[in-house]
């Protein structure tokens, strides 16, 4: 630790904390303003950043002030496992005194909410469904940084036994820790940080960055050679390119998304998967007319819906300083409209389904029950009957409910059902 890492990361959480916007763009305009900086103060000074933001209620409730240094001191601290006197050389006699008092007290607060870092609204909205020790858990979990999770791309004829040779062979002091995903066939598990963007294996194409989770959510929809496939919300693409990779670049798979950019990152991607089924549509919203003219086209349609995030709290600890309870029933509105427009999609015999990366129930099983409640065609198939090779423990639930950590993914939720 040093003044000028110490510095940097204040400078950087005082900018988030004063403008709107999503954490890691500060991060990079920060990096981009300071493009002489070496990978470790990089990695160092988003560590401590990040870190902050995790843990920001807590922070928050221990230094009584809100004061971005001090709570940064105490992250370093109570986090970190850094001491005081490691610390001295950067500090005030008086933040010396402040720091040591608040060590005294043991950093004691009482609440699990301010405990995990975590807004009083997404706790209560939690303990609707889940009991305490299982939220506990979880929230804890969330508190973790994830793990960098790879799909091989058999596109590329990638073998998993031969990517993760060339993984080891170029990062020889990782060795022990890449590995195969539990769950997903296609998945390797890198240590968080791993600079995988200037290997021949992602360059080439061979790997693609996809959590474990959103693996299994692809392979949740069945897909089938030859079939019409409609991923209706495919952002940068993840899910869209998992698909072309499992259908084998046969039949089409239509990328549809209202954000030109989110399409333009998804075509960047596609040149490098080899995918050529593929084919990105710019819409205006969940009516447009290119969606009327598809009705009852397709085998196969994915709704990974717009959401809060929630379940992805490990790569995106903002989020849950982002919203408001009062912004759910917007997102949840939107949600239903989407999930109604894409059903229009599916062909009789054909699937729908939806996912989130989020973990709350409004957003996840209220949609779908009250989606079949007016859409009688469609009745759900559980999950597991689906995804038979995949032992993940469904507890009788009918959707699939991944969780960082009972699974070690980003919290997902899926629901398969069937046009009758």
């Amino acid at each position: 630790m040093n003044e000028f890492i110490l510095n940097a990361a204040i400078k950087i959480l005082f900018e988030f904390e004063n403008n709107n916007g999503p954490a890691d763009n500060f991060l990079s305009s920060y990096f981009k303003k300071n493009s002489n900086l070496g990978h470790r103060d990089r990695s160092l000074i988003a560590e401590i950043y990040y870190g902050v933001i995790r843990h920001k209620r807590f922070l928050e409730d221990i230094s009584a002030s809100g004061d971005i240094k001090q709570m940064t001191l105490i992250y370093l601290l109570h986090f970190q496992g850094m001491s005081i006197s490691s610390l001295s050389g950067l500090l005030s006699t008086d933040e010396i005194t402040w720091l040591k008092e608040k060590k005294a007290n043991n950093y004691e607060c009482q609440s699990w909410p301010i405990k995990l870092s975590l807004p009083d609204w997404i706790w209560k909205k939690l303990s609707l469904y889940y009991e305490e020790p299982f939220i506990i858990d979880l929230l804890r979990s969330l508190l973790i940084p994830a793990d960098l999770n790879l799909r091989v791309n058999q596109l590329r004829n990638a073998k998993m036994v031969h990517v993760l040779a060339k993984l080891k062979e170029s990062f020889p002091e990782l060795q022990s820790k890449i590995v195969q995903t539990k769950f997903s066939p296609m998945g390797i598990a890198l240590p968080r940080g791993t600079q995988i963007n200037k290997l021949d294996l992602f360059n080439e194409g061979l790997i693609e960055v996809q959590d474990e989770g959103s693996q299994i959510l692809s392979l949740l929809l069945d897909v089938k050679r030859g079939q019409m496939v409609a991923d209706f919300c495919a952002g940068a693409g993840g899910k869209t390119l998992a698909l072309a990779d499992l259908m084998r670049n046969t039949g089409r798979l239509y990328a549809f998304d209202v954000s030109d950019k989110r399409l333009e990152n998804l075509k960047k991607r596609l040149k490098r998967s080899g995918a050529s089924n593929i084919f990105p549509q710019r819409i205006s919203n969940e009516n447009d007319l290119k969606i009327k003219r598809l009705h009852g086209k397709f085998d196969r349609v994915l709704v990974d819906a717009p959401c809060t995030g929630f379940g992805t709290l490990r790569r995106n600890p903002d989020l849950k300083w982002r919203y408001q309870e009062i912004d759910l029933e917007e997102i949840t509105k939107k949600q239903e409209k989407i999930l109604f427009s894409a059903a229009n999609l599916c062909k009789k015999g054909g699937y729908l389904v939806y996912a989130t990366c989020s973990i709350l129930h409004d957003e996840n099983e209220k949609i779908i029950e009250n989606f079949l409640q007016t859409r009688k065609d469609f009745q759900i198939i559980p999950f597991f009957k689906i995804l038979r090779d995949i032992k993940i423990e469904h507890s009788q639930s009918d959707y699939l409910k991944l969780f960082p950590h009972q699974h070690g993914t980003d919290g997902f939720f899926g629901a398969v059902m069937e046009h009758i």
